[in-house]
């Protein structure tokens, strides 16, 4: 949920809460429609019912302006929340408020930005800046600035760096670094932290090289020691458009280059050393439902990227752009176009216009074959599988395509005609292991349906699905007076995949165990720009009910080799090493130490926020360190703290 949003939900009927005019049955139909589009995904209107955001039962129905003496003041009284018009504006100027009832911060500093709230909320309707060139050409980082293609590479083996996202490219999320270890893990102490001043979603997988971390949050990107936590440098991003979520996963680096999106659609390089803008290009549209979260990925001279925004009704897309200027190269449909192969999976006329097909996760590749692997989310709408009828390609898919090109070379569809927003989240770790005596070329394949695949990305055959999560009704289609379903929203693989240790073939994966109630809307939803475009409404178990798993599996059989359940959802990255442990985080704040060997935990430390995003480990002069991000991890999944990176090493 993004800023715009945390503030439109809570005022309900703001489309005329602030209209000043008098009450008109016009206006209420216009404030349900309003409603269920922006609203029903966070707040329930039905009394006892859980929701993710405060009940607003009660307050739905009643409506806003003088004429009738009911105002916004009532209505936030009414649903538990108590501020007044006078403050809501020093609240939008907060980094650390938080929404009452929630975890979310709705940070406005810009007073530009907060007049564009109240002119949100007055017409229902938001303009975004034009697309617009490159800007001039500016000095690029010398040549032979890393890190190179051949350190990109071979980054799987390299324990001093992390280079991507995941790790490496395979995105095994594994480091052969042992200084740490099942003997003496105990004695990790924090070395050192750096804290912004933000309560912004935390979901970034920081990167390291020679020595210095590379995290983003927000619009912010923050370079500095990796073992003392001395800031180099800091950009802010300034926003140029509407932006529909802030959520960011990360950025690439190559070349002295760092790339990342921005919650308003562009993708922005940066110098390494200084932290001076080199480039920007607006490669998305928050009009048409796009925003940009996931973590970029760099291939010689390209970066690969799409947009987010399958739950707002965008039709995705994942293409290359030069690195050097920010311009397009090839660009793949992953909803297609008429004409295109897949196109007639959608057979309802123009469903494919707003298909959805997010990409939120990091992408996998296979250098040495030029291979690029590509994790597509779930159809549009979310839960009304009537209004696009078919197998609706290419969504929740596996798609493979020529790296240096973009051509299509193979995809299998998961799930076909989704209607329970079942993203497809992760196509890693990638892995070689013998079987029968012969090597095969192996990939993980996992999402929010709650099912872990192993599949071989020769042949294309599922050598076993192992479910990690509970399924209930998994199959079972929302209906307008609900079906209680396993996996929930927020279950199985969230945005951290799996982690894989080539020593012991071992795939590690890190699971949400959270149900709820897909209810089906009843009349058909419009689309909306910047709006969800749920059709329906998931009403989640009481979150005290809410848990997580981790699962350790044999790579090749399947065979389930421990399993430990969590008292809270775990959604951070789950990193393991040839020390034979395994390093992650949960949202009960605290960092972890496991022992690889039965999940055990050796070490815990509450770093004062939640964990949700990377947690990677590296070596700098002889030593082995350890990081994690903390701090507020989402509008759904809550959590409390500013965003922070803290770093650990032995005494």
């Amino acid at each position: 949920m993004n800023k715009l949003k945390a503030t439109a939900n809570l005022m309900v009927l703001g489309a005329v809460a602030f209209s000043g005019g008098a009450f008109a049955q016009a206006d209420a139909t216009a404030g349900r429609t309003v409603f269920e589009n922006q609203c029903s995904s966070c707040h329930t209107t039905e009394a006892g019912k859980n929701a993710f955001g405060p009940s607003l039962a009660g307050v739905v129905g009643r409506h806003a302006g003088t004429a009738t003496g009911y105002k916004y003041t009532d209505a936030m009284a009414n649903s538990g929340l108590t501020w007044d018009e006078k403050t809501l504006d020093s609240f939008l100027t907060s980094t650390t408020a938080k929404v009452p009832g929630t975890a979310m911060a709705v940070a406005l500093p810009n007073a530009s930005d907060r007049a564009a709230v109240f002119a949100y909320l007055k017409t229902l309707g938001v303009t975004v800046a034009a697309a617009t060139e490159a800007p001039a050409a500016v000095e690029m980082p010398p040549p032979g600035a890393g890190p190179t293609q051949e350190e990109l590479t071979h980054a799987a083996s390299d324990g001093k760096n992390w280079l991507y996202a995941s790790k490496d490219y395979s995105g095994q999320r594994f480091v052969n670094l042992s200084q740490i270890n099942t003997r003496n893990a105990h004695q990790l102490r924090a070395v050192c932290m750096i804290r912004s001043e933000t309560a912004a979603p935390t979901q970034t997988n920081p990167l390291v090289y020679k020595g210095v971390m590379y995290a983003t949050v927000d619009t912010t990107v923050v370079a500095f020691n990796a073992t003392t936590c001395r800031k180099q440098w800091t950009y802010k991003w300034n926003l140029k458009g509407h932006a529909i979520s802030p959520a960011n996963r990360g950025a690439a680096i190559k070349g002295g280059v760092l790339v990342r999106g921005t919650p308003d659609g562009y993708l922005i390089a940066l110098d390494m050393e200084k932290g001076r803008l080199l480039w920007s290009r607006q490669i998305a549209d928050s009009q048409a439902g796009q925003y940009l979260s996931m973590p970029p990925m760099i291939f010689e001279d390209m970066v690969f990227y799409g947009p987010a925004g399958a739950d707002f009704g965008q039709k995705s897309w994942v293409g290359a752009f030069k690195l050097a200027t920010g311009e397009p190269v090839w660009r793949f449909n992953l909803i297609p176009d008429d004409n295109e192969p897949g196109a007639d999976s959608w057979r309802v006329a123009g469903s494919r216009q707003h298909g959805g097909g997010s990409l939120w996760t990091p992408l996998a590749l296979d250098a040495q074959k030029g291979i690029l692997y590509v994790p597509v989310g779930n159809p549009a709408p979310d839960f009304n599988g009537s209004m696009r009828t078919g197998d609706d390609l290419y969504t929740n898919s596996v798609v493979t395509l020529d790296a240096r090109t973009g051509k299509l070379l193979w995809y299998r569809q998961f799930v076909a005609n989704d209607t329970h927003d079942s993203d497809l989240s992760q196509v890693s770790p990638l892995f070689t292991a013998k079987i029968n005596g012969k090597p095969r070329d192996l990939m993980t394949v996992a999402g929010k349906d709650g099912l872990l695949r192993v599949m071989d990305r020769d042949t294309r055959d599922v050598l076993f699905e192992l479910p990690i999560t509970t399924r209930e009704n998994a199959d079972a289609a929302p209906t307008v007076d609900g079906i209680h379903r396993c996996p929930g929203l927020l279950g199985g693989l969230e945005w951290n995949g799996p982690a894989y240790s080539p020593l012991t073939n071992t795939i590690y994966a890190a699971a949400v165990d959270w149900c709820g109630t897909f209810k089906l809307a009843a009349d058909k939803p419009e689309f909306v720009p910047a709006a969800h475009y749920y059709g329906g409404a998931v009403i989640p178990d009481a979150r005290e009910t809410s848990r997580g798993w981790l699962t350790a599996i044999d790579g090749t059989t399947g065979k389930v080799r421990w399993r430990q359940q969590w008292p809270t959802p775990l959604v951070a990255a789950v990193t393991a090493t040839s020390g034979g442990v395994l390093f992650t985080g949960d949202l009960n704040n605290d960092f972890l130490v496991l022992d690889a060997a039965d999940g055990k935990v050796l070490y815990r430390f509450n770093t004062g926020g939640s964990i949700g995003g990377g947690v990677v480990t590296y070596e700098v002069g002889g030593k082995q360190y350890v990081a994690t991000t903390s701090g507020v991890v989402s509008g759904f999944f809550g959590g409390s703290g500013t965003s922070a990176v803290i770093v650990f090493a032995l005494l």
